[in-house]
């Protein structure tokens, strides 16, 4: 029997002679009653948080930002558990196959919108192993390319692109990473082939990209920044449909021409599905609270990011548009993952 649903909990306490002396009916109401007792104990002990990439990431430091206030506001430890591999399906995979009691977290960025058209070998569902608690956080990534490259705006860029068809080439961290959806986003939306070069991570590209040998990326704009200031890259645009507010004189690629375009770099909070509704209403309540903390926003801000904090319902929703977007962007661009 799931422990997640706190059923086992009272069934061990239990034997037959009590369930005969007090009557099968009211065993019946004491386990009808059982998730509703075990949410109002919830959290019952310590917690942990998979992230499922290495340490010193975004998802990681926000993980970790979220963990210390849970143990400050509920008493119990708070691990941060990093369970990289096989672009966070790794961890992913191990959230979605353990007790279902509330305890275990996964925090998860935007590319997890794409791992059921990515990946066909999974040993989860996505959208039926997991249940959102909230999305955290949202910003965007930037546009940029190497001063050597004759384009100084969106318009610019496509115009090129549109002339030397196939000619032109974008980095990315990865296959199927944001920065490859982004870039192949563009392209279906423009209606020009700049060519995938992908890297082993995000370092190994922006040193290529900043080099000249691979002239166009999308990039973290926390990272972008000070290249920008520099000279040493150009920003065109950022991803996301307004522009950001630690970088105001850049347009959005939406405002430039682009209509519609959206790729939003955003982090969410999942658990096991069957975890009970109300161990997730209440956990999703105190990450909210967590979130609006001015210290917490204002961390973030200086990140590029800014706090979302949605319902359940409301991440539930997000998700379904943002799978259905990533699926047309893998299905147009014919990519395929491997694990």
């Amino acid at each position: 029997m799931n422990s997640g649903n706190g059923l086992s909990t009272i069934s061990e306490r239990l034997n037959w002679t009590t369930i005969r002396t007090i009557g099968i009916p009211l065993f019946i109401a004491a386990l009808a009653a059982a998730p509703a007792a075990f949410a109002q104990q919830y959290p019952a002990g310590p917690l942990r948080v998979v992230v499922p990439f290495v340490p010193g990431g975004g998802t990681d430091i926000l993980s970790r930002m979220i963990a210390a206030k849970l143990n400050e506001a509920w008493s119990q430890p708070v691990v941060v558990d990093n369970r990289p591999g096989a672009g966070g399906t790794v961890g992913t995979g191990i959230v979605a196959k353990t007790t279902a009691d509330g305890h275990t977290m996964l925090v998860v960025p935007a590319g997890y919108a794409a791992y059921g058209s990515l990946y066909k070998t999974l040993t989860f569902n996505p959208t039926r192993d997991l249940a959102p608690v909230s999305r955290l956080a949202s910003g965007p990534l930037v546009l940029v390319v190497h001063p050597s490259l004759p384009a100084k705006s969106v318009k610019e860029l496509v115009a090129l692109a549109k002339k030397h068809r196939g000619e032109i080439n974008f980095g990315s961290a990865g296959g199927g990473t944001l920065p490859h959806l982004s870039a192949e986003l563009f392209n279906t939306s423009t209606g020009i082939k700049m060519v995938h070069i992908p890297y082993k991570g995000a370092g190994a590209a922006v040193a290529d990209v900043m080099a000249g040998r691979v002239p166009v990326y999308f990039m973290n704009i926390l990272q972008s920044l000070s290249l920008i200031k520099a000279g040493k890259l150009r920003a065109l645009g950022v991803t996301t449909p307004a522009r950001s507010p630690i970088a105001p004189d850049i347009p959005s690629i939406a405002e430039s021409g682009i209509k519609g375009y959206d790729m939003t770099n955003w982090y969410g909070m999942l658990v096991p599905a069957a975890t009970p509704r109300e161990s997730i209403a209440k956990l999703n309540a105190e990450v909210t609270r967590i979130l609006r903390l001015p210290e917490l926003q204002k961390r973030l801000a200086r990140d590029g990011m800014t706090v979302v904090a949605s319902t359940p319902a409301e991440f539930a929703q997000f998700l379904e548009r943002e799978i259905a977007k990533f699926a047309r962007v893998i299905e147009a661009a014919g990519i395929k993952g491997t694990l």
